[in-house]
């Protein structure tokens, strides 16, 4: 029976392998910055992502040198794809300028961004609403609502 007890576990295991789920991958939306001159750098990159395993729709935008691919895709396989068509690519490095407490600071403020965009970083400044800044700016000269004791 040694034979049959083999041949039952090996039977076994491969059931098991094969009902074993893969991880699902989340859908996400990635957005790459990719600098792209003309209709053929702008047709390799679709072209490139577009192929991608998992890719369900790619939006190129030329004017903001702006690639956004949609779909079950992992980020850095996503740039390193675009890389390969021999791009200069990084993921896109800007938000938009209502969303940051100081837009206009050294940090953020680049010209080379779009309209209506700064740069994602991190800000020295305090935010206004911060209770420390509130505290600062209680006793200062410069508030005319402050404190007239002094």
């Amino acid at each position: 029976m040694g034979a049959l007890d083999t041949l039952a576990d090996y039977v076994t295991d491969f059931i098991t392998v094969s009902t074993k789920r893969k991880k699902r991958k989340v859908m996400q939306t990635v957005e790459i910055k990719v600098k792209m001159d003309c209709d053929g750098c702008e047709r390799r990159v679709r072209h490139a992502v577009s192929t991608m395993k998992g890719a369900k729709s790619v939006d190129v935008n030329r004017k903001q040198s702006r690639v956004t691919v949609s779909g079950y895709v992992e980020p850095n396989k996503v740039l390193k794809r675009v890389k390969s068509t021999g791009k200069r690519a990084e993921f896109w490095p800007y938000v938009p300028y209502n969303l940051v407490p100081y837009p206009y600071v050294a940090q953020a403020y680049d010209k080379k961004a779009p309209s209506g965009y700064v740069k994602n970083a991190v800000q020295a400044l305090p935010s206004p609403n911060a209770t420390e800044e509130k505290y600062v700016t209680l006793f200062s000269d410069e508030n005319p609502n402050a404190c007239s004791i002094m």
